[in-house]
């Protein structure tokens, strides 16, 4: 078999870490299967490598901070190659540019084109364990880009897919997917299994354990995904196909994002294309909007409200405040967050989202937005009730059965 192992910056955090590592790719190598492994900057070490920019300038050029961020996966793939070397095994370290990983010419969070799988395929040939560094490409242009956080993810699945690997194993701190946040709800539950559209849903609703953007090309590849610990042997979660028996579960989790704010926009001006162009200004600046009321206008006005990441608020602020002829007044709130429930079988059960609504009420949460899709309920509220709701929804669902 041919498997694809990727190991997170706590999992390669030291070198007794690196060595922990090096034993478990020995004990699947033994076990007869070709490998390509997958690695993160040491824990720590992006953050470090940041400050040393903006030592110089609270703005660094984005070309240099690639040059400079993805050196960290090369010293972690180089440590682990040569950790396996010492103990008799015959490994290469690779950048992701030798791996043949191409991007477009984005930096700083650049989306891969293509793989030119060809030096990883004669290195397996020759009986190599081929180490890459991970979140990073390089362009046309022959320009070192990365792929953004959590991007040595996104690097597993896309070299899992390229090689049409049996697996892609992604290693961490945490054992698996569970039904919610364990530090939040301790009597949160491991799942053995999970679609990927749950866990797209779950990722990019706040989930940390693995990046949205890995989870969306392993569908759009069909790679068999697991999330395992570095530091246990347990089975971990498999990420899949949606399956019948999926949809007999009514809701497979709930999830907290507290990095949410909440833009008020009162008496805009009800003429069209006022909507479209305040979010192609939000867009161009690359701000990602996630929910949207929109009231019905009277007098010539309407109210809107959207949410934003609140790392983005300042930036929506300014844009906004060019809008200052059309609207009435704005209020910014960066004291909500996001609570979803997410489950497959919602598809097929009705009043979830009524139960979820109930859960609220009956601990006097109010519900300030809300969004729907087929297997997603997401509900904005008070940033100071999102631990009670989270816990109240597990309850709520009986997901520690």
């Amino acid at each position: 078999m041919l498997i694809v192992h990727k190991y997170g910056g706590t999992s390669v955090g030291t070198l007794e870490r690196i060595e922990n590592v090096a034993s478990r790719v020995i004990a699947a190598r033994d076990a007869g299967n070709d490998l390509v492994i997958v690695v993160s900057a040491m824990s720590g070490e992006t953050n470090k490598l940041i400050d040393y920019a903006t030592h110089f300038t609270k703005n660094p050029a984005k070309q240099e901070m690639d040059m400079l961020l993805s050196s960290g996966e090369r010293v972690t793939a180089a440590l682990l190659s040569i950790a396996l070397q010492a103990r008799g095994y015959d490994a290469v370290a690779m950048s992701g540019r030798q791996a043949g990983i191409v991007t477009d010419t984005t930096h700083t969070y650049a989306r891969i084109e293509s793989i030119d799988p060809s030096a990883m395929q004669k290195a397996i040939k020759e009986g190599k364990i081929i180490i890459v560094a991970g979140f990073q490409g390089i362009n046309k242009e022959g320009k070192v880009t990365t792929l953004g956080r959590g991007g040595s993810d996104l690097s597993a699945v896309a070299l899992a897919g390229a090689l049409n690997a049996d697996a892609c194993e992604i290693y961490s701190d945490v054992d698996g997917i569970y039904t919610t946040d364990p530090r939040i709800e301790p009597k949160a539950k491991k799942l053995d299994t999970i679609s990927y559209d749950e866990m797209l849903e779950l990722a990019s609703m706040g989930a940390k354990v693995l990046q949205n953007r890995s989870v969306e090309l392993a569908k759009k590849l069909n790679v068999k995904l697991y999330a395992k610990s570095s530091f246990s042997d347990d089975a971990g979660t498999l990420i899949t196909q949606e399956s019948g028996n999926m949809e007999e579960v009514l809701v497979s989790g709930v999830v907290l994002d507290k990095n949410q704010a909440r833009v008020t926009l009162r008496n805009v001006s009800d003429k069209p294309g006022i909507a479209a162009e305040i979010f192609t200004k939000l867009a161009n600046e690359g701000i990602n909007v996630d929910m949207i009321i929109q009231n019905v206008g009277v007098d010539g006005s309407t109210n809107l409200g959207f949410t934003v990441t609140e790392s983005e608020l300042e930036a929506a602020k300014k844009i906004m405040e060019s809008f200052d002829h059309d609207i009435g007044s704005m209020d910014f709130d960066s004291a909500v967050c996001k609570v979803s429930v997410v489950g497959v079988g919602m598809k097929s059960h009705a009043g979830v989202a009524a139960q979820a609504f109930s859960a609220l009420a009956a601990n006097n949460i109010n519900i300030q937005m809300i969004s729907t899709s087929e297997i997603k309920v997401s509900m904005v509220i008070d940033e100071k009730y999102g631990e009670l709701a989270i816990r109240m929804l597990h309850d709520a669902y009986n997901l520690d059965k």
